[in-house]
């Protein structure tokens, strides 16, 4: 295959390739719904066993990550093989809960090691095409050596992967609890913050990738905070709900800071608008449940740097400092 971008649009008529120029910016930004372009790439290996129990066998699984190329929302399926039927199923399930996509965007596979190497394998090959050819699906293929043409995709599996490989390495999960611990990793990457609602002072709420997928914030059902970081000593309900609880906790934390990186990078300087809405950094909220303000009021030191906030939350008026506070962007 050329190391260039290899665009494919399955159809009734056949299936054409054209190929386009890199630097021309897709449209998914102005699509109609969630998930009409999207993109996907592979997360793993990761291990699940086949039953509960000692003497369970262990079984090679992956993460196939779907993201929405317009709003960032996040779909995740575990697939148990790198095979063309074990992705046709996780793109049916995938297509059955959020649409039919227009186009989805993945990697061509010459840049992946190891087991990425069968991936490019199956996604390439034409009974996939064929299985697809009605729907009128259009797979894109990046160039090769280039994953950060696929950087939303890149991005997503770095989000998933990098906390929840350090946690799923100390227990086997079965396939049911795993994809029960996947689901509500994705409903937390898609509870994240993404700009303010509105410009009302007095709301308080923000806009994220849920909106655009149930139209409204996700809310999770309260569980105990788990005390115990030993996973091996607790049942198996509670190893699920302890995987969560940490990947929120690490995740939020990291969100943040990304955030403020990202706000330094683009402004140049550390200022803060009066009625900005703000996200609060706090260990000690729930799954799913972020702390935003609106900055009432700025206090400059000595040197007339502003480096202090006051805060109005929905628990009443904080101050905070600068590092552990993070403005939303305004559009």
């Amino acid at each position: 295959m050329r190391a260039g971008a290899r665009y494919g649009r399955v159809g009734a008529g056949g299936s054409t390739l054209r190929a386009e120029h890199a630097r021309q910016r897709p449209t998914a930004a102005t699509t109609k719904r969630q998930c009409l372009h999207c993109s996907v790439d592979y997360a793993g290996p990761v291990l699940i066993a086949d039953r509960k129990g000692r003497g369970c066998k262990l079984l090679k699984s992956f993460l196939a990550i779907f993201i929405c190329n317009s709003v960032k929302a996040l779909h995740i399926e575990l697939v148990t093989a790198l095979s063309s039927e074990a992705y046709l199923a996780a793109l049916n399930r995938f297509v059955s809960r959020r649409g039919k996509p227009q186009s989805i965007t993945s990697d061509n596979g010459t840049n992946f090691v190891g087991t990425y190497n069968e991936l490019s394998t199956f996604l390439l090959q034409s009974d996939l095409e064929g299985a697809v050819a009605q729907e009128g699906i259009e797979f894109k293929f990046v160039p090769a050596y280039t994953p950060h043409f696929n950087g939303l995709a890149e991005s997503a599996v770095r989000s998933t992967k990098y906390h929840l490989k350090r946690l799923l390495d100390t227990t086997h999960l079965t396939y049911e609890e795993m994809v029960t611990c996947l689901t509500q990793v994705e409903a937390i990457l898609n509870s994240r913050p993404l700009t303010q609602l509105s410009s009302d002072p007095l709301d308080l709420s923000p806009l994220t990738p849920a909106h655009f997928l149930i139209g409204r914030p996700l809310i999770s059902i309260p569980h105990p905070q788990i005390m115990d970081d030993n996973i091996t000593r607790l049942d198996r309900f509670k190893r699920i709900e302890h995987i969560r609880q940490h990947f929120w906790h690490r995740f939020s934390l990291e969100y943040v800071s990304q955030l403020q990186q990202k706000s330094k990078w683009q402004t140049g300087k550390r200022e803060l608008k009066l009625g900005s809405l703000v996200i609060v950094k706090d260990n000690t909220l729930p799954p799913l449940l972020w702390s935003l303000g609106r900055v009432v009021n700025v206090y400059p030191g000595s040197d007339g740097i502003v480096r202090v906030a006051e805060l109005k939350t929905k628990r009443g008026t904080i101050r905070r400092a600068f590092n552990n506070i993070c403005p939303l962007p305004e559009s």
